[in-house]
C-alpha cells in the first residue's frame, strides 16, 4: 500500500529551463487541494548524478517525479532507475518524441532547450526573471524607476511569488516590503501611481500564514510576527502608505497568485 504523506513532494526534472514540466505539473494538481504540495524544479540536468539526486530525495519523501529530458540515454536511466526504487516518474515529452520518429521517420536533435533558441520573446522573459530577483523585497531600491510593475505590502501578502508571476508574463517587477520601523526608499515615492499596488490581506489570513511560516522555521508561532496586534498595526502603516503614493490596493486574501496577477495585468492594460 502506497504511503500517503500529508504533503506531497513533486521533484522537476529537465535538462532545459523546467518550465513546461512545472507549468503541466501545476495544471495536474489545480484540479485538486494542492495547496500543501511541494514542487522542486531541477533544471539544466546533464549529469547522471543529478539524477541520482533527484532519485534519493524521491525515495526518502515519497515523491512523484515529472520529466523533460530530450537525451534518450538519460530518459532511460532515470526510467529504470524510478522503476527500481519503486517510484513513480512522468516523462511528459519522451512519448510524444517516440511516436513522432516511428510515424514520420524523423530524428530527433535530442538538444535541450531548442524551443527557446533566438527567441526573442524567452529572452525577454528570462530577463524580467533575473529583474524580479534582483529587486525582490527590496534589496536594491534603484529597480523601482526601472520596473514595469511595484508591488508593495507587509510580509506574507504572497510579493515575491507574484513578482516571480508576472516575470513570467514578461513584465519587470520589482517588490518592497513595509514595516513600521523602516522608512520605505525614497524611489518608492517617484514611481508613477499607475504602476504601484498594494497588497493586502485580512488580519486573520496574515496571522494564520505567518503562524505556519513559524511552525515550518520551527519557531514558537505565538511570536510577535504572528500577533494579531502586531499585524493589524503594520497594516495601519500599509495604508498610510499606499494613500500618501495613490496607487492601486489588491484584497489578496483569498486569491491564487493567478487571479492577482490577472487583476494587475488588466489595470496595467488599461491605464496604457
Amino acid at each position: 500500500m502506497v504511503k500517503v504523506l500529508k504533503e506531497p513532494y513533486i521533484y522537476v526534472v529537465s535538462d532545459s529551463v523546467g518550465e513546461t514540466a512545472e507549468l503541466v505539473t501545476k495544471a495536474a494538481i489545480s484540479q485538486f487541494d494542492g495547496s500543501n504540495t511541494v514542487i522542486k524544479r531541477f533544471p539544466y540536468v546533464e549529469e547522471f548524478s543529478h539524477l541520482d539526486e533527484v532519485l534519493s530525495l524521491a525515495k526518502l519523501n515519497n515523491g512523484l517525479i515529472v520529466y523533460t529530458l530530450v537525451k534518450p540515454d538519460m530518459r532511460k536511466y532515470l526510467k529504470e532507475q524510478a522503476e527500481k526504487d519503486q517510484l513513480y516518474a512522468f516523462d511528459i515529452m519522451g512519448p510524444i518524441m517516440d511516436t513522432y520518429q516511428e510515424k514520420y521517420d524523423k530524428a530527433p536533435l535530442n538538444e535541450p532547450g531548442v524551443v527557446h533558441k533566438l527567441d526573442a520573446d524567452y529572452f525577454k522573459k528570462v530577463e524580467a526573471i533575473e529583474f524580479a530577483v534582483k529587486y525582490d523585497d527590496g534589496r536594491d531600491p534603484r529597480g523601482l524607476l526601472r520596473a514595469d510593475i511595484v508591488l508593495i505590502g507587509v510580509s506574507r501578502t504572497s510579493k515575491t511569488p507574484l513578482s516571480q508571476y508576472l516575470a513570467l508574463k514578461r513584465l519587470k517587477v520589482a517588490n518592497v516590503p513595509l514595516v513600521p520601523e523602516v522608512d520605505p526608499p525614497e524611489e518608492l515615492f517617484k514611481v508613477s501611481p499607475s504602476k504601484c499596488f498594494g497588497l493586502k490581506a485580512a488580519p486573520e489570513k496574515l496571522n494564520s500564514i505567518r503562524r505556519e511560516r513559524l511552525k515550518s522555521l520551527g519557531l514558537n508561532d505565538q511570536a510577535s510576527y504572528a500577533n494579531l496586534d502586531r499585524i493589524q498595526h503594520e497594516i495601519d502603516y500599509f495604508e498610510k502608505i499606499v494613500e500618501k503614493i495613490g496607487c492601486h490596493v489588491v484584497d489578496v486574501s483569498n486569491k491564487a497568485v493567478e487571479e492577482t496577477a490577472n487583476i494587475i495585468m488588466n489595470k496595467i492594460q488599461k491605464s496604457n
